[in-house]
């Protein structure tokens, strides 16, 4: 009997010992209101795991703290025995992506399919300048390489490579290259991202085989691929690092200014660094003595993507200048109708002290006023 009491009183000090301790780990994921959260290690008591189940405090609701897979978070009150817990704090984050909402990521892997559906180069740049805008690292990876020759894959590494980059090309289904592409995913927290049918969670079920996440088939008439990730999820890799599946689609948004775009691409990075265009807000179209503006094969997507970022902003404009002017009002039948907004001052009818206060004024300049 004694031999049984001792373990259970070693468990209960380490118990004790942890709960003394800030108890620290990351988010794994969100499901409604729930948050998946793995514990750093000594942060919980042996025989118990390092996942609790965890709901975010109402003082973080209301200040509007939001949680996002991936964020550093500190666990209060936990439950041992029901692996369950509440999430206190919220540290800072050193990086932020919205869509999907994954914190502290430090590289985006940007996987495309060679063939299957077939690669195309607008797709892929309109990715790659999105992904470029988000401030991390960038890695490219393309699938199916075993469906095209040896000249089409080397044609194809000589073309990306003037775009400015370096393509893994890899096979999920015959194992080709997913051993050179481990030890950039190690320590680090990647976002897999691309559209859909390039076979993204094929290679998660082939770098963390206990994943065994839904694959969908590409469609044969539109030979695109049938979104089978719903959700944002973090998973752990067998020799340490993140992976995070991200919903696929097949053209993300550029919301970047007009301005900005340029710095997405490294060609044009590259020109700039070389020498400067005459005009400090030059956008790289007709301006005289451009550093950007030549022969490079994605100047015409840059083009492109100017005019839309262009009209993205002019519209803006002109909502905020709407919503300044204008306001809704809802009528008696349900509908809603637009009415200029009145100016407050010029229309608002001054209060009986002021009015008073006023005839005073003009009482003592000499008028014969009696007020009440």
């Amino acid at each position: 009997m004694g031999a049984d009491c001792q373990p259970q009183s070693l468990v209960e000090a380490t118990v004790q010992q942890v709960g003394s301790q800030r108890i620290t780990g990351t988010v794994l994921a969100v499901q409604a209101n729930y948050y998946f959260v793995r514990l750093d290690p000594g942060c919980y008591p042996p025989n118990t795991g390092d996942m609790l189940l965890c709901t975010r405090r109402s003082r973080l609701r209301k200040i509007g703290q939001q949680v996002w897979v991936g964020d550093r978070v500190e666990v209060e009150e936990p439950d041992w025995a029901g692996q369950r817990g509440a999430i206190a704090q919220v540290f800072p984050r050193r990086s932020e992506l919205d869509r999907p909402p994954i914190a502290n990521a430090d590289q985006i892997l940007l996987v495309f399919a060679l063939a299957e559906p077939a690669l195309d180069p607008f797709q892929l740049s309109h990715f790659l300048v999105k992904a470029e805008s988000t401030g991390l690292s960038v890695c490219l990876c393309l699938n199916k390489c075993d469906l095209l020759t040896e000249v089409e894959l080397v044609a194809w590494g000589d073309r990306l490579r003037q775009w400015g980059y370096l393509p893994l090309m890899i096979s999920v289904r015959e194992n080709i290259g997913l051993d050179k592409l481990a030890p950039d995913l190690a320590k680090q927290i990647t976002v897999v991202s691309g559209p859909s049918g390039v076979g993204k969670s094929s290679l998660l079920n082939a770098l963390i085989p206990a994943v065994n996440l839904r694959v969908g088939e590409v469609s044969g008439k539109l030979q695109r691929g049938r979104h089978t990730t719903r959700h944002v999820e973090l998973f752990e890799l067998p020799a340490g690092g993140l992976l995070a599946d991200s919903p696929g689609f097949n053209q993300p948004d550029l919301d970047c200014t007009p301005g900005e775009l340029a710095h997405y691409f490294p060609e044009a990075r590259q020109r700039m660094a070389q020498a400067a265009c005459q005009f400090s807000n030059c956008l790289h179209r007709e301006e005289p003595d451009c550093a950007v503006r030549g022969d490079w094969e994605r100047y015409e997507h840059y083009r492109i993507f100017l005019e839309e970022a262009i009209a993205r902003q002019e519209a803006q404009e002109r909502t905020r200048h709407t919503e300044a002017t204008t306001k809704q009002k809802s009528r008696q039948d349900g509908q809603t109708e637009i009415e200029p907004k009145l100016e407050r001052k010029k229309y608002r009818q001054p209060s009986r002290r002021v009015e008073k206060q006023r005839l005073k004024n003009w009482d003592a300049d000499g008028a014969d006023i009696d007020v009440d």
